[in-house]
């Protein structure tokens, strides 16, 4: 089993791994709109997408697979009118591979937090 850290804080503190990696099997934690380099995070919720996807692929390519792996996502909105928003940026990141998904909208622990996006990747 491997772990994967992108050096967060959240992960330490909460006592979690950005993703473990089991045989054919990527797992990896929701992931918010931080840029985890600056602990900056944008206001607008596609962005926040954008940065969401982009830390979920390095780690994805750490672990040795690639976002086409991808076969499963669960997006969490903190807001059902973010959706018209944010769907541009998701089908920019999976409209070519189409994983199973689900959406919900519930509250994420920082207020700025608009949307958390967890993948399950498989790559035998």
């Amino acid at each position: 089993m491997q772990r994967i850290t992108t050096g967060s804080p959240f992960e330490r503190t909460m006592g979690y791994s950005r993703a473990v990696v089991k045989g054919p099997w990527c797992f990896v934690s929701g992931v918010t709109g931080y840029d985890y380099a600056t602990m900056e995070i944008p206001e607008d919720v596609a962005d926040q997408a954008r940065n969401c996807f982009a830390t979920i692929a390095g780690v994805l390519h750490e672990g040795g697979f690639a976002m086409e792996d991808i076969v499963r996502v669960q997006y969490t909105l903190t807001d059902a009118a973010l959706v018209d928003a944010v769907t541009p940026a998701l089908g920019a990141a999976l409209s070519e591979i189409r994983p199973a998904a689900t959406m919900v909208i519930a509250g994420l622990i920082r207020p700025e937090m608009k949307i958390e996006i967890e993948v399950t990747a498989f790559h035998p």
